[in-house]
This record gives C-alpha cells, structure tokens and sequence, in this order.
C-alpha cells in the first residue's frame, strides 16, 4: 500500500473513525479535507445489493447534476435535416454524421458526450468498437438516443451536467458529483440528484437492502461514511 503523506495524515484526523455522517455533515468535510493544489473532484462511491452477473439486478442510468460537473462539455450530435439544425441551434458543438464516423474512425475523440437521433444509427453502428470501450457510444438507456424534438433539451442537460453510472462486476458504483471548489449548496444539490436517479433505477430483481456502504471522497482525500438511511431518503425539492 502506498505510504500516505502529511496532508493526507492531517485531513485523514478531521474524520472520525466509523462515525457514519450525514449528507450535509459530509459535504461539509469533503470540502475541508480537500488538501491538493488543484480542484479535485468529489466522488461518491456505493456498495450495493445486487449481483451484477445477473441481468435484472443491473443498476444503470444517468443523472442530471443541477449545479454542473465543474467541467467544460463538448457535446458532438448524429443527426440529419431538421435534427441537425435543431442541434447546431441548441448549441452542439459538432453536427453531422459521415464526416464524424469517419474522423473517429481515425481516432479523433475530441468530445466528451455523443448524442444520435434514431434515423442515423445505421449508419453510426460501426463506431461501436471505437466508441463503446470509452463509454461515448450513443444509447438508449444513457439517454443519449433520442429523437429530433428531445434534442434540444438533451443537449441542454448535457452541457449543465450530467452523469452516467452503471454498477460495475464488484456491485459497487463510482460516481463523480461535482469538484471541491463548488459550494455547499451546489454539492448537495447534485448528491441530491445522483441518489434520487439511483433509487429510481433499482432493479425488480434486487432483495433485500439496496444499498449498503455510502462513502463520499474528494480526489486525493479520506473517505467518509454516510448513513445509508439518510443518504437513500435524499430527494430533490419539488
């Protein structure tokens, strides 16, 4: 195991043993144990109880993050006729689709969401080997096939933020909910999201306890234990 420095020791102190936290008493200290010299990102990481090599325990979706991701995002769009002009409207930073298949083809990646209408995925269901190992491949249960009307709204939530999370083969999910610079409030808001998004996508197979273990963590800080119960019962403002 790697030996762990000062600054790690002095923020690992702030944390208390098995203390489990609430989800504002955690905010608080992820903020405070974010030591780095460069704006980490805050993660939140679950155990959940599902088997993974079961097809109808698979927790999957995508979560809005009202607040943002703390990132600039380059949306590319699939799209053709009036889908394409919706699109470029809606403020997409590219549009197209064989000019597009094509540079990828060539290993051009420079985008970090890909949006598809319907109509044009014949001709995108090639790029899945180039696209589907980086996770940017258009889907329908990422959100990110839709049709020319939902364009503009999915492109909007994709530039404010938002995030895909799938349960990986050990049950647990990683998911990135913002950066330590953002404030409070706007942390909270994005926990927020993130945990409703993730109660709604339980799965019909699941028993028992859904979820687990919640530990909320900064890049290069010490984790933190939530309450489960607290943490689950997170819902946005209606």
């Amino acid at each position: 195991m790697a030996k762990r420095g000062k600054k790690y020791a002095s923020a690992r102190e702030l944390v208390e043993g098995e203390k489990l936290y609430t989800p504002a008493e955690a905010v608080a200290l992820v903020k405070k144990t974010a030591y780095a010299k460069f704006d980490e990102t805050v993660e939140l990481h679950l155990r959940l109880g599902v088997d993974p090599r079961h097809a109808d325990q698979q927790v999957r979706g995508v979560a809005n993050l009202p607040a943002g991701s703390g990132k600039a995002v380059r949306i590319l769009v699939f799209a053709e006729g009036e889908g394409a002009r919706l699109a470029q409207e809606a403020g997409a930073d590219y549009v197209g689709v064989d000019e597009f298949v094509e540079k990828i083809q060539q290993d051009w990646y420079d985008f970090d969401v890909a949006i598809a209408t319907p109509q044009v995925m014949g001709k995108i269901g090639r790029l899945g080997r180039f696209l589907g190992r980086r996770g940017l491949m258009p889907n329908p249960k990422a959100g990110t096939i839709v049709q020319p009307d939902d364009l503009p709204r999915v492109i909007q939530e994709a530039r404010q933020g938002r995030v895909e999370f799938r349960v990986d083969r050990t049950s647990n999910l990683h998911i990135a909910i913002g950066k330590a610079s953002f404030t409070e409030d706007q942390l909270m808001a994005n926990l927020t999201s993130v945990m409703d998004t993730i109660e709604r996508a339980r799965p019909s197979g699941a028993k028992g306890q859904y979820v687990r273990k919640v530990v909320l963590t900064s890049t290069m800080g010490p984790g933190i234990k939530m309450d489960i119960a607290q943490t689950e019962a997170l819902r946005p403002a209606a």
